[in-house]
């Protein structure tokens, strides 16, 4: 059976070297990285180890990486812990409409707790304007939320340029960089981010592992209590074997190797563009293709109902999807789609989001490509 996965934004199949390396360190690190010992000792000198390399590839100190259980967690932790920890200084906090479920279910509850959150809108390809940022800025601000790239159409945000912005503002600022990380270079301390969220799922690493960066200049109490690890701020003992998953999914995607992988998923989205063309296929790409993430592609399918579309490339063993998986068994559309284009337009029950990853051929797209004329034509 010819399987065909395309929704790797969703989550991205273990790579066999992650599986590899975290079968071996289930089998020889399985001290308590905690205990004084050496099974403990030699736990923790590979924990350490794991830090120092999640570190490099942002270029930043060690122990300014947390682990987490991912995107979720690092959201929240950041978000909710700057919101009470900040609230005498100010209770006004900034997102975009356009984020990810983690960080806009956070924004909603913190609402219900007297916090005034302000979406950001954004333009038909889903671009927010740097002067409805600077409108929105206001000295009682203590947290601005940004993602680097995002899930569901791939733009990229203004993140320099609202660095620049707050040198010299009090707020801190936090990105969800899940989508963006493994794809995108990323340094946190050039870019004036003060947080980044990262999850190990989407780049062929193990699921229910990630990590927080917080930057030394900030300071932030901890939400947990109960045990001195992770900088006192995550107590229990660590996931050691995925956590050394993730150091090894990290070690495959060297700067040369992203640039590599970008250009290939380029192909792809030209391959597919080309063949929508040439069958005479109506439709139109969501976002912004100039300044998109490289492995997400998210097209409007005229006419054509994207729920029956999935069903019916489901059946032809094809993988794709119609936006953010957390929103997996959920009857909404999608919202970011609803920012661009207003609720009850066609384009938000008619687009797919497409996305590739480690794997994927081009014979894989072509087959891809043939299954969805098919599909609509039928």
């Amino acid at each position: 059976m010819n399987r065909i996965y395309l929704d790797h934004a969703a989550t991205t199949p273990i790579h066999p070297n992650v599986i590899a390396e975290m079968t071996r360190a289930m089998g020889e690190y399985y001290g308590n990285p905690s205990s004084i010992h050496s099974f403990g000792r030699l736990a923790h000198e590979q924990l350490e180890l794991a830090r120092q390399v999640v570190a490099d590839s942002l270029q930043v100190d060690p122990h300014e990486i947390i682990f987490t259980s991912g995107g979720t967690e690092s959201d929240n932790m950041a978000i909710i812990e700057t919101a009470f920890s900040r609230q005498n200084e100010g209770r006004h906090l900034i997102t975009t409409a356009i984020e990810h479920p983690a960080v806009m279910q956070t924004m909603k509850y913190l609402e219900t707790q007297n916090f005034e959150v302000t979406y950001l809108p954004v333009d038909e390809k889903g671009n927010i304007s740097l002067a409805d940022f600077d409108y929105a800025l206001r000295e009682e601000t203590t947290l601005v939320s940004i993602m680097f790239g995002n899930n569901e159409i791939g733009n990229l945000l203004p993140i320099k340029e609202i660095g620049e912005r707050l040198r010299e503002h009090p707020a801190y600022f936090h990105s969800d960089a899940v989508q963006a990380y493994g794809n995108q270079e990323i340094r946190p301390h050039e870019l004036g981010i003060d947080l980044l969220s990262v999850s190990a799922h989407k780049l062929n690493g193990p699921k229910g592992v990630g990590f927080l960066f917080k930057s030394d200049k900030i300071k932030l109490p901890s939400l947990f209590h109960g045990g001195e690890q992770e900088e006192k701020r995550r107590p229990g003992t660590e996931n050691l074997a995925g956590i050394l998953g993730m150091k090894k999914a990290i070690e495959r995607l060297t700067i040369e190797k992203q640039k590599e992988n970008n250009q290939q998923y380029l192909e792809y989205k030209k391959q597919i563009l080309s063949f929508l063309d040439e069958e005479k296929i109506a439709y139109k790409v969501n976002g912004d293709p100039s300044n998109s993430l490289a492995h997400i592609m998210n097209l409007h399918l005229v006419g054509v109902p994207n729920n029956l579309l999935l069903m019916k490339l489901d059946l032809k063993n094809i993988a794709v999807s119609t936006g953010s998986a957390c929103t997996a068994g959920a009857v909404d559309p999608s919202h970011v789609l609803e920012a661009i284009y207003g609720k009850g337009d066609s384009a938000v029950t008619e687009s797919i989001r497409i996305s590739f990853g480690w794997g994927v051929t081009h014979q894989q797209i072509k087959t891809f490509c043939q299954g969805l004329v098919t599909s609509i034509k039928k």
